[in-house]
């Protein structure tokens, strides 16, 4: 079985000094970059995403400084594909799929756990995939939103944790 780890949005914006801190931001960003490098150890494919906005201002204005994915990230992530979404489900007008060709399960992580993470998982081109969503791999505004979203989510898809997915 081939799997690949969807990383989405771990960018600037999202942290101390951004338009949108997240909760525990930093310590999330470290367990990814952690993950990223288990993951490729065990010859899973990774896949980073970044949201940029058509805006000039704001959350992830496409010249400013926040649409940058953090360096911890792309560091561990090597020469890793970097898909470019507008939209929060980042299957949508983007080339993901071809990226995933071949793949048969699919691992989620990333930022926003209720927004981002929800509508890429949830997105009917994700329904060929067994999917996960790695929930100590994501973060929210706060850790209510995120442990709500990930409640509802595991009504619909696996919610698991990555010490269950690499050793």
């Amino acid at each position: 079985m081939t799997r690949a780890l969807v990383v989405i949005d771990i960018q600037n914006d999202y942290f101390p000094g951004g338009v949108l801190p997240l909760f525990e931001a930093e310590a999330v960003e470290g367990r990814v970059a952690r993950a990223i490098g288990k993951a490729r150890a065990a010859g899973d494919r990774v896949i980073l995403v970044r949201h940029v906005s058509a805006a000039e201002s704001g959350l992830f204005a496409k010249s400013g400084t926040g649409i940058g994915i953090r360096d911890a990230i792309t560091d561990a992530a090597g020469d890793a594909p970097v898909v470019t979404k507008a939209v929060a489900d980042a299957f949508q007008d983007t080339d993901l799929a071809s990226h995933l060709e071949g793949v048969d399960e699919l691992l989620i992580c990333g930022m926003m756990t209720q927004n981002c993470v929800v509508f890429t998982a949830m997105s009917r081109a994700a329904d060929g995939f067994e999917l996960s969503v790695v929930s100590d791999l994501c973060t929210a505004p706060s850790e209510i939103v995120h442990r709500i979203a990930l409640n509802a989510l595991g009504s619909k898809t696996k919610v698991t944790e990555a010490s269950a997915l690499w050793e």
